[in-house]
C-alpha cells in the first residue's frame, strides 16, 4: 500500500465514521426557520449563521471564521448574514472555495408536511425537513468532508480553503455580487465547488455541467378604475381577469411548449429518460400528459420554460359578483443555456405587450434576471471530482443539466475569472426540494460526503 493510498483510504474512514455526527448537526440546523423572505422572524437567520460558523470553529483549521453582511446594491439596506471562514494555502496548494446555503424556503402550506417542516423526521432511509436537502445538507457536506480531512491527516494539511456559506439565495441573492466584491482577497480561488445541485439518482453522482438562466417579474394587468357590478356591466366591458386569462393563454402553443418569439433553445444531446421516470419523479396525475415537445430532458434542460407561480385575486372565499379592475400575477421564466436572460426577458414582455386584449394597460414591476451557465469540464479538477464521484459512490458519474437556475455563479466566474467551476450536490429526483415533505436520502449524503472529503484530499496532493 502506497502512502497515497494509506492517506485516501484514512479519509474515506474519517468521513464514514463522521456521518452520525454530521447528520446530527444537519438536524440541529433543520430545526432553526432560516427563511431570508422579510415577512419571516429574521433573527432566525442570525441563528442559523451563528449555529454554522460555530461548527467551521470547531473545526479547528481555519486562520479565521466570521460572520458578515454586505449592502444591497441601490438600497440601503444589507443583505443577509453569510459565513465566511478562511484558511489560507500553503506550500504550493491550491484554495478550493465551498459555498452552499443555510436560508431556506418558506414551508408553504404545513397541512401538507406528513411530518412538522421544521422538526427532522426519519422515515424509510430519508430524513425529512425544509432544508434537511436544500441545502443545509449541502452545509453539511462542505463541514463533514473537512472534518474527514482533518482528522486523516491531524490537520496538517496545505490545501487553502474558503468556507462560504450564504444566507439568502432562496431570497434572490441581493447582495452576493456586492459581497464578493468586499471579500475579493480571501474569497479568490483556483477551484469552486457548489454543493446546490443534485444527483442523477440516490445512487448514481452527478456533475452538474449546464444551467438554465432565470428571469422573474410582477405583471399587473389592467382594465378598469373601479370595481363594478357583474350582471349591470357583465358582457360590455372586459374585466382584468378575462383579460390576464387571454393574455397569459398567449405564452404557450396547444401542446404547452413556450411560443414567446425571441426565447431561443439550445442543441445538445440528453440521456436516455423515460415518461415513466418523468411521472415517477414529478408526481404527474394518471391522465395529465406532458407538455412541450422533444426529448424530455431537451425540454428541461435545453428549452425555455414559463410559469405562473403567483397570482393576486379575489379569493373563492370572498368571490362577489363583481368585475374586477385588476389583477396581478408573478412570472417565472426560465432560460435555456446560450441566451443572456436580459434578452430573453425583453422578448417576454414585447410579447406581452402585443398581445394585450382589449388594449389593457400592464405594468411591469420586480423583475429579476440571472443568466444561464455552462461548465468548462476541460480542467484538472473536473478530473479529480469524477474519480472521487467514483470512489465515493462506487458507480460511474454521469454529466447533467438542470432545469433551474443558480445565477449567481455567474458572479462567481467574474471575480474569479480562472477558477475551475464543479457545481455538485446531495439532492435526488425525490428530494423534493422548495416543496411539502422535502427530503434527503441518507446513504446518498454519506456518499457525498466521502467523494467531498476525497475530492479535498486529491486537491491537498496537488502544486500549482
Amino acid at each position: 500500500m502506497t502512502p497515497e493510498t494509506s492517506r485516501q483510504d484514512a479519509v474515506r474512514s474519517a468521513a464514514t465514521e463522521g456521518i452520525p455526527t454530521a447528520l446530527a448537526d444537519l438536524g440541529a440546523l433543520v430545526r432553526i426557520p432560516s427563511i431570508a423572505w422579510p415577512a419571516f422572524d429574521q433573527t432566525q437567520l442570525e441563528r442559523s449563521a451563528e449555529a454554522v460558523a460555530d461548527l467551521a470553529r470547531e473545526i479547528g483549521v481555519f486562520d479565521s471564521v466570521e460572520i458578515a453582511r454586505a449592502a444591497i446594491p441601490g438600497t440601503d439596506e444589507l443583505g443577509q448574514p453569510a459565513v465566511l471562514a478562511v484558511r489560507r494555502a500553503r506550500n504550493g496548494r491550491p484554495t478550493v472555495l465551498l459555498y452552499a446555503h443555510h436560508d431556506v424556503q418558506p414551508p408553504g402550506d404545513e397541512s401538507l408536511w406528513e411530518s412538522p417542516p421544521f422538526e427532522p423526521t426519519v422515515r424509510g432511509g430519508r430524513l425529512y425537513g425544509r432544508g434537511a436537502a436544500d441545502d443545509k445538507a449541502g452545509v453539511m457536506a462542505h463541514l463533514a468532508s473537512l472534518r474527514a480531512l482533518t482528522a486523516a491527516v491531524g490537520g496538517d494539511f496545505d490545501l487553502g480553503v474558503a468556507l462560504f456559506i450564504e444566507g439568502e439565495e432562496e431570497y434572490g441573492s441581493r447582495s452576493f455580487a456586492t459581497f464578493l466584491s468586499d471579500h475579493a482577497d480571501v474569497l479568490r480561488s483556483d477551484v469552486i465547488v457548489v454543493a446546490d445541485s443534485g444527483n442523477w439518482d440516490e445512487k448514481t453522482p452527478a456533475l452538474t455541467v449546464s444551467l438554465r438562466g432565470n428571469a422573474r417579474f410582477t405583471l399587473r394587468v389592467r382594465t378598469l378604475d373601479h370595481a363594478s357590478h357583474s350582471g349591470m356591466f357583465g358582457g360590455a366591458v372586459p374585466d382584468a381577469m378575462l383579460a390576464t386569462v387571454k393574455l397569459l393563454a398567449t405564452l404557450w402553443d396547444d401542446d404547452g411548449a413556450v411560443a414567446v418569439e425571441g426565447l431561443q433553445e439550445r442543441d445538445a444531446a440528453t440521456p436516455d429518460y423515460t415518461e415513466q421516470t418523468l411521472r415517477s419523479e414529478t408526481g404527474l396525475l394518471d391522465g395529465v400528459s406532458p407538455i412541450g415537445t422533444g426529448s424530455f430532458l431537451g425540454r428541461i434542460w435545453n428549452k425555455p420554460s414559463v410559469t405562473i407561480t403567483g397570482i393576486d385575486a379575489t379569493s373563492v372565499e370572498a368571490a362577489s359578483n363583481t368585475l374586477a379592475p385588476e389583477t396581478s400575477v408573478v412570472i417565472s421564466a426560465r432560460v435555456a443555456p446560450g441566451q443572456r436572460a436580459e434578452d430573453a426577458y425583453a422578448a417576454i414582455e414585447a410579447h406581452l405587450r402585443a398581445h394585450a386584449p382589449f388594449g389593457a394597460q400592464l405594468e411591469f414591476t420586480d423583475v429579476d434576471c440571472g443568466d444561464a451557465f455552462l461548465v468548462d469540464t476541460s480542467g484538472w479538477a473536473v478530473d479529480d471530482v469524477r474519480d472521487a464521484f467514483r470512489e465515493g459512490y462506487g458507480v460511474e458519474p454521469v454529466d447533467v443539466g438542470v432545469g433551474g437556475s443558480i445565477p449567481f455563479i455567474a458572479d462567481l466566474v467574474r471575480e474569479n475569472p480562472g477558477a475551475q467551476i464543479l457545481v455538485t450536490g446531495v439532492e435526488d429526483p425525490h428530494s423534493r426540494a422548495h416543496s411539502p415533505n422535502e427530503s434527503l436520502h441518507l446513504d446518498t449524503f454519506r456518499k457525498a460526503v466521502v467523494s467531498e472529503a476525497l475530492l479535498l484530499e486529491k486537491l491537498d496532493a496537488r502544486t500549482i
